[in-house]
């Protein structure tokens, strides 16, 4: 019968064989790093954490050396002998330690490493792969750009143990130049690859374009495969800054001449009156001549006779009616030339003289009717036959006179539009129409009637449409027309 107290013993020297790892890994709080050196080859490691002065610990000397850069924190172990070691840094301060490192040194086998990457690279032309100082060597010259990508890859798989030093060949730049002067696609700036630097030369019209073109010819600069001083690493470093941008840009021309625009308005207005009367009219009415007066008769000597006498007007009854139609149609036209950009005005108006009273006596004052026209023409594009206007439109038409002075109708039109070259447009219209209707208005000239019999009817109507049209012409100078006209007028040089 097994003792039970053996069986215990056997539980607890299980559970401290195999279960006191889990609990020191439980307690360990600073990362474990495996890393694999070889002799000859060093690497860095970073340790942020660590400070300028830290504490070192472990087998470490047994297979290398160790060099810290206390600015940028990184540790450069360099292996020594084949074997395996640990490092562990800690603070000094307290002892903990931060850092524990396990360090597998082994035997570099440089002559395989240079064989793997030239049989990865041996359908690139123009490179060889050497050994110098414990380390592989790729260097040469390439024509495709693509080729030092993929050199790049290939070396970067090795860490450092391979390097590269290859590099475009000539021909390659100025395979390259002559691309950048497609693209660039302007017959006065050419590209030269010179030493591995492009030269852009020539002449731009613009700054844009000079930018344009460097931009361009930066797309396509391959990137160069080289090693940085400070770490082992391969990186891309651009070459981008070995573009030399020699073009002069053209001094402007002067500006060209403004086009001339013709513009001309025509004013329509139409007037139409309609007028119907009728009018029943029976007033008799005494004359106001007539009188009394005494004669004697034949009949005896005393016998006296009075007459009364007068005339009655109007004892006729009158009947009037008419019917009346209006028509009136104004046309008016005016032309101007104007600059591009520029204000043109055009007026012809007349004044009417009125006269008024003042405290210094009777004075004569004036009132403008006519027609006011400003227009601002401006051409939309170098290539375009579209103008944009600015009008303003001033009408005053005389209407008649009052006892205060002439009465003077006006019609005002301001708006901007867009009009093409030749084409009209009507630019603004205003229609009125007005209606009156009077009935049994008592005749002038009558006055106490003995009898009235009055019926009478007066209808009128009024209408007026009023139209500005606009037409703009581009023209190609002021001179323009000018044998058109003489033609018209029969006029000579």
């Amino acid at each position: 019968m097994v003792n039970k107290k053996n069986i215990i013993l056997a539980l607890i020297s299980f559970v401290f064989i195999f279960g006191t790892g889990d609990l020191f890994a439980k307690r360990r709080k600073h990362p474990i790093k495996h890393i694999s050196l070889f002799v000859g080859l060093y690497q860095d490691v970073n340790i942020p954490k660590a400070a300028v002065k830290f504490g070192r610990s472990g087998t470490y000397k047994k297979c290398a050396k160790l060099q810290f850069n206390p600015k940028e924190k990184i540790l450069r172990i360099n292996p020594t002998r084949v074997n395996d070691c640990s490092l562990f840094i800690s603070d000094k301060k307290t002892g903990n330690i931060i850092y524990e490192f396990r360090l597998d040194v082994k035997k570099t086998n440089v002559a395989k490493t240079a064989k793997e990457i030239q049989g990865l690279l041996r359908d690139i032309e123009g490179i060889k792969v050497k050994i110098l100082n414990g380390r592989v060597v790729v260097d040469g010259e390439v024509i495709l750009p693509s080729d030092i990508s993929r050199i790049f890859s290939v070396v970067n798989q090795y860490g450092s143990e391979a390097s590269s030093l290859v590099r475009l060949s000539p021909m390659a730049q100025v395979k390259i130049a002559r691309y950048m002067e497609r693209a660039i696609n302007n017959p006065e700036i050419s590209v030269k690859a010179v030493n591995g630097i492009f030269l852009l030369e020539g002449f731009a019209n613009s700054k844009d374009e000079k930018d344009r073109a460097f931009i361009l010819a930066q797309a396509y600069l391959p990137d160069q495969v080289t090693r940085e001083s400070d770490s082992v690493k391969l990186t891309k470093k651009s070459i981008k800054d070995k573009i030399i941008n020699l073009i002069n840009v053209k001094a402007a021309p002067a500006p060209a001449p403004k086009k001339i625009v013709q513009i001309v308005v025509h004013f329509v207005e139409l007037n139409k009156d309609y007028q119907k009367g009728f009018r029943f009219q029976w007033t008799p009415g005494l004359d106001p001549k007539g009188g009394l007066a005494f004669s004697t008769g034949s009949r005896g000597p005393s016998s006296i006779a009075t007459t009364i006498t007068g005339v009655i007007t109007n004892l006729l009854p009158k009947l009037n009616w008419a019917k009346q139609h209006g028509h009136a149609r104004e046309l008016q036209s005016a032309s101007i030339i104007v600059q591009d950009g520029q204000k043109g005005v055009l007026n012809a108006t007349s004044q009417i003289p009125y006269q008024t009273v003042t405290k210094d006596g009777p004075k004569t004052e004036f009132a403008d009717s006519g027609l006011s026209t400003n227009v601002t023409p401006e051409i939309l594009g170098e290539r375009s036959d579209s103008i944009k206007l600015q009008t303003s439109f001033n009408i005053k038409n005389f209407s008649g006179y009052t006892a205060q002075g002439p009465l003077i109708s006006s019609k005002v039109i301001n708006t901007t539009l867009i009009v093409r070259s030749g084409q009209s447009a009507a630019v603004g219209g205003l229609i009125s129409s007005s209606t009156s209707t009077g009935y049994n208005k008592t005749p002038p000239g009558v006055s106490n009637p003995i009898i009235s019999l009055l019926a009478s009817k007066d209808f009128q109507k009024k209408q007026s449409q009023f139209v500005v049209f606009i037409t703009p012409i581009i023209k190609s100078s002021a001179s323009a027309g000018a044998e058109q006209i003489k033609r018209k007028f029969r006029l000579k040089n």
